[in-house]
């Protein structure tokens, strides 16, 4: 039973006992403060003295009272003691069994700030599998997230080191303020060159700042969404298409990007010579050289870099083949059509 519930029916019945007692001295001829006092100091057995001499009948009702009231009393006080005590170890036990969680996590993805924006994207995140450590400094907001999370000010190092940093792929910050967002970014940047931090700047001029910081990428919501919302206007199909693609679990179809490790076997080859496509049925759309530039639609005598990022579009099953390609597991397909 919940401890609560039992805490509320204990209590009821103490008053009840208390109730039945003050009106049973009444009876006898008490008053109704002495009745009240003779009660309390009998149920709680103080028994400081008799408010007035009992007769038998009193003396056998005291002693039922006794019986009954106390036995109320002590099991009220232990119900008390149990609910304070087990609420207190619960709440330690909890948090160390997520500490102990967040320990384990490798790949995870820190969310600093749970508003509007760390929700959404916390969800998005859950949505592809990702694993997900949360940090807020409201208790209430963390109350029941589903979730492994951190209470602390993210400002501090030690709730950074709590939240896993040093085993995360990834931090969004995006707390409410722009000056938080900062400090996150570069407390985060000193404390893990590679890590990819992703920072929510409320105004355009903060974008700069956040990227000198040491964000890899600093990004405004409401100019995002309003840039979204003129494309549905405009070009309604094209929008709706990338959306769904990007957002939506239900499309068989995804697009991905995808790294070329250094022992690919695609690498020295033209995106003709690797076969990607026939191989694993995935379509290039766009790549980035290890420069940084972007070659859209990219021609069939591409050669393939190490560190390239293939942009690549296809279902579940083609992208895995894709990205088992590329990571330096060449699949029997490849290999005969280089022989």
């Amino acid at each position: 039973m919940n401890p609560l519930l039992r805490l509320r029916r204990v209590m009821l019945a103490f008053v009840l006992v208390t109730m039945a007692g003050t009106l049973g001295y009444l009876l006898l001829g008490f008053g109704f403060l002495d009745a009240l006092y003779q009660t309390v100091t009998t149920i709680t057995t103080v028994g400081f003295r008799e408010v007035h001499p009992l007769t038998p009948l009193g003396q056998v009702f005291t002693m039922m009272l006794i019986l009954v009231g106390a036995g109320t009393v002590f099991y009220m006080f232990g119900v008390l003691l149990e609910t304070l005590i087990d609420g207190h170890l619960r709440h330690r036990l909890e948090r160390r069994r997520m500490n102990q969680q967040i320990n384990r996590m490798r790949g995870h993805v820190i969310v600093c700030g749970w508003g509007r924006v760390g929700r959404s994207t916390a969800q998005y995140l859950n949505s592809l599998g990702k694993p997900i450590v949360v940090v807020d400094r409201d208790p209430e907001r963390l109350s029941g997230i589903g979730f492994a999370n951190v209470l602390g000010d993210v400002t501090e190092d030690s709730v950074l080191d709590a939240a896993g940093i040093r085993h995360a792929d990834a931090l969004i910050a995006a707390l409410d303020s722009d000056a938080d967002n900062v400090y996150v970014t570069l407390s985060s940047r000193a404390r893990r060159a590679d890590l990819v931090i992703i920072a929510r700047a409320r105004t355009e001029s903060s974008k700069s700042i956040l990227l000198r910081a040491g964000a890899n990428r600093a990004v405004n919501p409401q100019l995002i969404g309003g840039r979204r919302m003129a494309a549905f206007a405009l070009q309604p199909n094209v929008a709706e298409f990338l959306d769904v693609v990007m957002h939506e679990d239900a499309l068989e179809y995804r697009i991905e990007e995808i790294v070329v490790a250094r022992s690919s076997p695609l690498i020295g080859h033209s995106l003709t010579d690797t076969a990607l496509r026939g191989t694993t049925g995935a379509l290039v759309l766009a790549l980035r050289t290890p420069d940084g530039r972007f070659i859209a639609n990219p021609t069939d005598d591409t050669p393939v870099h190490p560190g390239t990022i293939l942009i690549v579009l296809g279902t579940p099953t083609q992208l895995d083949a894709a990205r088992t390609l590329t990571e330096g597991q060449p699949s029997h397909e490849f290999r005969s059509a280089e022989s």
